[in-house]
């Protein structure tokens, strides 16, 4: 169950949920010897499922699929909710759109591991927490690779006595969402650290996240001590990439170098370009 059986490229396609990932980047990662990735952050059950079909008509390598783990137990005031919805109503109204309500939602997960369990994919992976040990195994019994996103040596230790086959080690230059268990502070361990201090902590197989935008980062990367090199933003201007063409261009514009992290999204900690909304 190597999550790199078969692969000719040590370098992983980040799973970007939103829409990012789709099933034509995938087959177009695993078809210049990469190993590409489905997100199901966001979808149905139903909808992961028929893009798992979609890819598995354009490419016959093995893919991967990644799964958000629902986080119970941070609950947010509804106060606090409220409060922000008034400090973006001023862009909501200049942006002509109103705020949608805000509810906990646990992403479709029982549905999405059943449905997984049903018709497994080569490699499964998690980010914002770890699977209990039971769907891991479950997981592994139907064939699956399992693979991690840890951000801390904690968390590293914990997902591998859960039973994950692979790591994915984000560092804290990851562009989008910081993976982490808890949401309880920013990660400001760079990629090539965090990779060291894992590396010394547990004995499986590590990809390396964060930062990682050409072929000298994956080098790095790779002499440091994991097996493959998982990139995201390096993929997002690409033809396949489903970004909003207004992202697409914001990446390519010199008026945005910065980036930053920001709760101001999603509520969770995430780097990204530093704009009028960010600010």
């Amino acid at each position: 169950m190597g999550i790199l059986d078969g692969v000719d490229v040590p370098v992983v396609a980040a799973p970007m949920a939103g829409g990012t990932s789709t099933p034509e980047l995938v087959a177009a990662v695993n078809g210049a010897g990469g190993l590409g990735f489905l997100a199901a952050g966001y979808k149905s059950a139903e909808a992961m499922a028929e893009q798992i079909q979609q890819t598995r008509a354009l490419t016959s390598r093995d893919f991967g699929i990644n799964v958000f783990v629902p986080d119970r137990d941070s609950a947010v005031p509804e106060a606090r909710v409220a409060a922000y919805r008034e400090r973006i109503a001023p862009e909501a109204e200049r942006l002509g759109v109103e705020p949608g309500r805000a509810e906990w939602r646990d992403d479709d997960y029982s549905a999405k591991l059943d449905a997984l369990l049903a018709t497994p994919v080569p490699v499964v992976g998690f980010t914002f927490g770890c699977p209990e040990a039971r769907d891991i195994a479950l997981l592994r019994g139907a064939g699956s690779a399992v693979l991690v996103t840890v951000t801390t040596v904690a968390e590293a230790r914990a997902a591998v006595e859960a039973g994950a086959d692979v790591l994915c080690v984000q560092g804290a230059e990851a562009g989008g969402h910081q993976g982490s268990f808890v949401d309880d502070g920013e990660r400001t361990v760079p990629t090539l650290d965090l990779l060291a201090q894992v590396r010394a902590a547990v004995d499986v197989p590590l990809v390396a996240a964060g930062g990682i935008t050409g072929a000298d980062g994956v080098r790095a990367a790779l002499a440091g001590g994991a097996v493959a090199a998982q990139l995201g933003t390096a993929f997002l201007r690409s033809h396949e990439s489903g970004a909003h063409p207004t992202h697409k261009k914001a990446l390519a514009d010199d008026r945005f170098t910065e980036t930053a992290v920001t709760r101001a999204f999603s509520g969770r900690r995430a780097r990204g370009l530093v704009n009028r909304f960010l600010r």
